[in-house]
C-alpha cells in the first residue's frame, strides 16, 4: 500500500509538470548495488576463511598456503577494480574488512592450535579483532535510519556508516599478513632455517606491537567512522 501511494504520487507531480521527488518518495530508502564484481571477489574471501582453516587443522599447508595467497591477491584486485571502474560501494568498506579480519581469525586460531604461533600475540591480535566487531556492530546500530529492525540492520545494501582504515591499521595488516603467510610457509616446507626463524619470532614482536597501536588508533582517532545518514 505504501509503494503504491508513493508511485501515484509520483505519477500525479509528473502529470502536473513538477519533477521534484515527493515527501513519500524522499522517505523510501536509499540502496545500492553490491552486486558488483569486487564484493563478489570480496564475498570469495569471506567464504575461504574456513576452508583454509580446515586445511590447517588437518595439516594440507600446502593447499591452505595457495588459498591463503589467492584472499591477498583478491584483496589487492577487488579495491584496484572498484577504484578503477568505480565500483566503490559503502557496503564494500564493511564486507572488506570483515573478510580480511575472519580469514586472520581463523588462520589465528588455528595456527596457534597447531603451535605455529605464540598463543599471547594470538590472543592479542583476537582482542582487537573483536572489540573493534563489536564497535562496527554499535554504529551500525546507532547510524541506521529509523525503523531499526533486525532485517535493516543486516541488509547491508542500506548503507549507514563508513569506516576509514588509518594509516597504522593498512600497515599492522600488511605485517599480520605478512607473518601468517612466513608461517604457513614454514609448515608447507616441513621448517624454516635458524636466520628465517628468528625473524620471524622478531616479527611476533613487530606484529604485538603494531596491533596494539592500531588498536587504539581506533579508539582515540577522530573521523574513523562518518554517519552517512540520520533520515529513514
Amino acid at each position: 500500500m505504501f509503494h503504491q501511494a508513493a508511485f501515484f504520487s509520483s505519477h500525479l507531480l509528473s502529470a502536473n509538470g513538477l519533477h521534484r521527488p515527493s515527501p513519500l518518495s524522499i522517505l523510501l530508502p536509499v540502496h545500492e548495488n553490491i552486486y558488483t564484481l569486487p564484493n563478489i571477489l570480496t564475498f570469495s574471501r569471506l567464504v575461504a576463511a574456513p576452508v583454509v582453516g580446515y586445511l590447517i587443522v588437518h595439516d594440507m599447508h600446502m593447499p591452505a598456503l595457495g588459498l591463503f595467497v589467492y584472499a591477498g591477491v583478491t584483496d589487492l584486485v577487488d579495491g584496484w577494480i572498484a577504484r578503477k571502474w568505480g565500483l566503490q560501494t559503502v557496503v564494500g568498506t564493511v564486507i572488506d574488512p570483515m573478510a580480511d579480519k575472519a580469514l586472520m581469525t581463523v588462520v589465528t586460531v588455528t595456527l596457534a592450535m597447531k603451535g605455529a604461533l605464540p598463543v599471547p600475540l594470538a590472543v592479542l591480535i583476537l582482542g582487537r579483532d573483536i572489540l573493534l566487531g563489536l564497535s562496527a556492530l554499535y554504529y551500525r546500530y546507532i547510524s541506521l535510519p529509523l525503523p531499526r529492525t533486525f532485517t535493516r540492520y543486516w541488509d547491508f545494501s542500506l548503507p549507514s556508516a563508513e569506516v576509514r582504515p588509518t594509516t597504522i591499521s593498512k600497515i599492522n595488516t600488511f605485517l599480520q599478513l605478512g607473518l601468517i603467510g612466513a608461517t604457513m610457509s614454514g609448515l608447507a616446507m616441513g621448517g624454516l632455517g635458524e636466520t628465517a626463524q628468528t625473524a620471524l619470532e622478531i616479527s611476533w614482536w613487530v606484529v604485538g606491537t603494531t596491533t596494539l597501536w592500531s588498536g587504539g588508533s581506533y579508539l582515540w582517532g577522530k573521523d574513523i567512522v562518518r554517519i552517512l545518514s540520520k533520515k529513514s
